[in-house]
């Protein structure tokens, strides 16, 4: 899995992983059982803290997507991946939507992220 970070973005970086790891599991990226990098790994690679990424691997086992086990690493449990072709549908009629509208992607995504706030 390649792993992007935008230190210049708006979402926090531990933000920005956990995004990553859910729409990988999503996609089928990523499977049950499969783990994830070290942290000191993953850091070192993204040239991140260590704890920005403890911080991330925290809020996905927080949420059920991974395991945190000692010696092992952080895993991918059974949890099952909300499907992604409905979602993608909706985000085609949204683009068409914001395109008919003359609606930046910026300001499309501002009305995205206003409305999952809700």
């Amino acid at each position: 899995m390649l792993w992007r970070i935008d230190p210049a973005g708006d979402d926090a970086l531990y933000a920005q992983l956990v995004a990553q790891v859910h729409l990988a599991v999503a996609r089928g990226d990523l499977a049950t059982g499969d783990r994830l990098p070290a942290a000191r790994e993953l850091a070192g690679s993204l040239d991140l803290n260590v704890h920005t990424v403890l911080k991330a691997y925290q809020r996905l086992r927080d949420e059920g997507l991974i395991e945190l086990r000692r010696g092992r690493g952080a895993v991918v449990t059974a949890r099952a991946a909300a499907g992604l072709p409905p979602v993608e549908k909706a985000l085609a009629a949204l683009v068409q939507a914001a395109r008919a509208a003359n609606l930046s992607a910026e300001t499309t995504a501002v009305l995205v992220k206003e409305a999952m706030s809700r």
